[in-house]
């Protein structure tokens, strides 16, 4: 648990460093280019989550976070983690403390990495929901790898009976 805590905090402050930057450089909707046609740095403020899902309905969001984080937290303090659990479940916790402290201090979340790829111009997002994606995705990979060990541990059973 406590490693999980540490890798939160750590996720926490470069997440709260970051959106500071971003708000004591720049005003909302500026953009600085720093790759032509895949990257700039955009600030836009964000009262929804992923993809603007329940816009302006901070107060629902608050309470569902809040939920989750102390889920989260429930969960790990219960059950061993490995270590690869133990850094996804501290990138989660700290991308979604980052986002609750923003949603609490201002109403909206500080938004900035912009992203284009082939002429896609992906949502623009922050540290914290690349923390919270990264843990999520590791989770679910984790998670097939473990439930085909298990399959494959039962064939193995079944064939030698």
């Amino acid at each position: 648990m406590k490693k999980t805590v540490l890798i939160s905090i750590l996720t926490l402050i470069i997440d709260i460093i970051s959106k500071q930057i971003v708000l004591n450089l720049m005003i909302e909707h500026q953009s600085i280019l720093l790759i032509k046609n895949f990257f700039s740095i955009t600030f836009v403020k964000n009262t929804g989550v992923a993809f603007s899902f329940l816009e302006g309905q901070i107060p629902l969001v608050i309470i569902i976070t809040s939920i989750i984080i102390i889920l989260i937290l429930k969960y790990i303090k219960t059950n061993t983690l490995d270590k690869y659990e133990t850094i996804c479940y501290g990138l989660i916790i700290g991308g979604a403390l980052g986002n609750l402290i923003d949603r609490v201090i201002y109403g909206y979340v500080i938004d900035f990495l912009d992203f284009n790829l082939l002429g896609y111009s992906f949502p623009i997002f922050n540290i914290a929901d690349t923390a919270i994606v990264v843990g999520v995705f590791i989770l679910f990979i984790l998670s097939i790898i473990e439930s085909r060990e298990h399959n494959e541990t039962n064939r193995r059973r079944k064939n030698k009976n």
